[in-house]
């Protein structure tokens, strides 16, 4: 199995032979980029380490990257499915599967000219273009769930926390500016149907689409199924009528882990409108534009390293960008920020026990994430 090294001191993950060279005491390791990416890491941009693909087991998100990969280099403009199996020793059957599993298409769909709006080739030629990101139609694909799932709550809940500039929700469809290698990119993700949310992704280049679908499911709150959680907070006096009434409600994600520290510092110290013209300024001063989007959508969020001197975040800032705090379900916030905070924070980056309230609710646990955003939602 590939490993992948992650340096605690800058934050960034490298594939197996990358030129840098850090000191092994501050190295951790990890078997996927999805890890070290779910970690809090960023993906190093002189090895990109998320196109490697390594060997991987066959039931591993990365053999669908690596599919995807070789579809771009063109091996499904001479073969077929049969060729592209055989090439990552599965059977076509399994690789569709595992296609349709993590992206909602078949990998013949996936290179089809109704998807791109282009040949494999023609995409190729052009995937690096300026007006590419505006001009390209985006690419279409399912996000599949195992009902009941609430998408009016989730999409609710997204409107009342978006970064302006950043993030917006109109009609139902949420959208939000990414940045992947530097590069921008746009995600817009609405209803589909009983079984699948709808996500069309205009990104810089597709070699990592499958990573990026995975972080706008963990975004959703698709990555976890709460079936325990659901079926004991379900027996609660309280909550059990709240469960009933809307079984579909799921933990709410992040995209990024320093981006929602950030809303979570600014929101806890203002008022809902202070916090929000707060993060329009952090944005408009710190981030990088992205000019012709619409939606209000103008630019990236700003990295750790950009807000190292801005008013609130700046000890956060510090903190990340120096190494010294790693932002994840079971980071120690509560030095840059109030607990409240601290565990809101939590509770979007996974933890399956977190509770932003005053009150303790210890006979919520250990699922009081779920509980949470019952209350939240």
């Amino acid at each position: 199995m590939t490993t992948y090294s992650a340096v605690r001191t800058t934050g960034i993950y490298c594939r197996p032979r990358c030129g840098a060279k850090p000191l092994a005491e501050n190295v951790s390791t990890f078997e996927l980029p999805a890890a070290a990416e779910a970690a809090g890491y960023r993906a190093c941009l002189r090895c990109r380490p998320y196109r490697v693909a390594g060997t991987v087991a066959d039931e591993a998100p990365e053999l669908v990257c690596r599919a995807v990969q070789l579809i771009i280099a063109g091996l499904l403009d001479e073969s077929g499915e049969e060729a592209l199996g055989a090439r990552l020793g599965v059977s076509a059957r399994h690789l569709r599967r595992m296609f349709h599993e993590h992206l909602g298409v078949t990998p013949d769909q996936f290179a089809m000219r109704e998807i791109f709006h282009a040949s494999p080739r023609a995409l190729r030629e052009r995937r690096r273009r300026g007006d590419r990101l505006a001009a390209d139609g985006g690419l279409v694909l399912w996000l599949p769930f195992t009902p009941p799932y609430d998408w009016d709550a989730m999409s609710t809940y997204l409107a009342a926390r978006a970064v302006p500039g950043v993030e917006s929700v109109e009609g139902g469809v949420y959208r939000r500016t990414i940045s992947l290698d530097g590069e921008p990119g746009l995600l817009e993700v609405g209803a589909g149907g009983d079984d699948h949310l709808m996500l069309r992704a205009h990104l810089p280049f597709w070699e990592g689409v499958i990573h990026v679908v995975g972080r706008v499911g963990q975004l959703v709150g698709l990555d976890q199924e709460p079936v325990s959680a659901r079926a004991q907070l379900a027996a609660d006096a309280d909550l059990g009528p709240l469960v009933a009434a809307r079984p579909g409600i799921r933990v709410p994600g992040a995209w990024g882990p320093f981006e929602v520290a950030v809303q979570a510092v600014v929101r806890d110290r203002l008022g809902p409108e202070d916090a929000n013209e707060a993060l329009r300024k952090l944005v408009e001063v710190y981030g990088v534009p992205v000019p012709g989007l619409g939606h209000g959508l103008t630019h990236l969020f700003p990295g750790p390293e950009a807000l190292t001197g801005a008013e609130l975040v700046g000890p956060l800032a510090r903190e990340v960008a120096n190494g010294n705090l790693m932002l994840g379900a079971g980071g120690e916030l509560e030095a840059v920020t109030s607990p409240r905070a601290a565990q809101e924070i939590a509770l979007r980056l996974g933890a399956r026990d977190a509770w932003p309230f005053d009150d303790e609710a210890e006979h919520l646990r250990p699922w009081r994430s779920l509980a949470a955003a019952h209350r939240l939602l």
